[in-house]
């Protein structure tokens, strides 16, 4: 068709089209692998979002059988581009994003009907999710880097050190976690901050969404100014443990950049997109940054320094 023109991809199975008729313009999303969580539970996550004045794409149209959905067009702003540009206002930003983040934790709803008229329920993120998604760090990263008789001594040891952290783990999965909610996920749409790519919702843990925010992979920025966004989210809560919370964001960070580690050679290897990996430094130094933090971390540091020759 005349009148679509495709978009840069990201790391998902989706491709994605602009759709430009006269002085309307839509996103096709197009999936074909995957299509249940791409297509039909994105939009009902996005339902959800709407629902409580967060600001989602919104579905104009549904082809199930033809693999496609088409939405909202939320145009080219992401706030990671724009902080790319505009360095000196990354504080300004990010306070409004943290406003978003309290809204979207506030969030009740884990109902709500799909476009195949069926209920959709946003499972919880149990113990067993993030084991497993853990887990990625073996089967992608360490395959590579490690001969088969070591690798499965690592793995067995990885295994048990994550299973440890994760009953470690202090507050309760009670609350809306996009679980991708990074600057490269939220668009300026007019003077609005719109929130995509959330189809991988769950009920989890209220430090998961502030560990993607801070520590993520894509954005680097000074310790100091991630302890200033730390603080000034904490400092718009009430009632809340800030040693559990402490503890949590810290061990769902370094589960969060180990996972990524695994993902990001995933990309490479099986799906030859190659320019994932240039960020896996960075994915180190997050994780170096947070595994001083906490004693609980010591069994880890040694497997990591001792197997990786990674002086941590």
């Amino acid at each position: 068709m005349k009148n679509l023109k495709k978009l840069k991809g990201d790391a998902s199975f989706r491709q994605f089209y602009r759709k430009k008729n006269k002085n309307l313009s839509s996103i096709i999303v197009f999936a074909k692998k995957e299509k249940l969580k791409n297509l039909i539970i994105y939009d009902a996550i996005n339902k959800i979002l709407r629902k409580n004045k967060i600001l989602a794409p919104n579905l104009y149209k549904e082809n199930y059988k033809k693999n496609y959905i088409e939405i909202e067009d939320f145009g080219n702003e992401t706030i990671f581009e724009i902080l790319k540009r505009n360095k000196n206002d990354k504080f300004h930003y990010f306070k409004r994003i943290i406003k978003i983040l309290n809204q979207i934790q506030l969030i009740k709803d884990t109902k709500i009907k799909n476009f195949k008229k069926r209920n959709y329920k946003i499972p919880k993120y149990n113990t067993n999710i993030l084991v497993k998604e853990a887990n990625l760090f073996c089967d992608w990263y360490i395959k590579k880097k490690l001969s088969k008789k070591k690798r499965e001594i690592f793995t067995k040891k990885f295994k048990k050190i994550v299973k440890k952290l994760a009953f470690n783990l202090q507050l309760k999965n009670n609350v809306f976690v996009h679980r991708d909610f990074h600057v490269s996920n939220l668009m300026l749409v007019g003077d609005k901050i719109g929130l995509i790519d959330s189809q991988d919702a769950l009920i989890g843990n209220k430090a998961y969404d502030l560990a993607s925010l801070i520590d993520d992979v894509r954005l680097k920025t000074s310790n100091s100014f991630k302890k200033k966004i730390f603080n000034f989210y904490l400092s718009k809560q009430s009632n809340l443990n800030t040693y559990k919370f402490k503890n949590d964001f810290e061990i769902l960070s370094i589960l969060r950049n180990l996972k990524i580690i695994g993902i990001f050679m995933r990309l490479a290897h099986r799906d030859n997109k190659k320019n994932y990996l240039k960020l896996i430094p960075y994915a180190w130094k997050l994780i170096d940054l947070r595994i001083h933090e906490n004693e609980l971390f010591l069994d880890l540091k040694n497997l990591l320094s001792k197997n990786l020759k990674r002086k941590l």
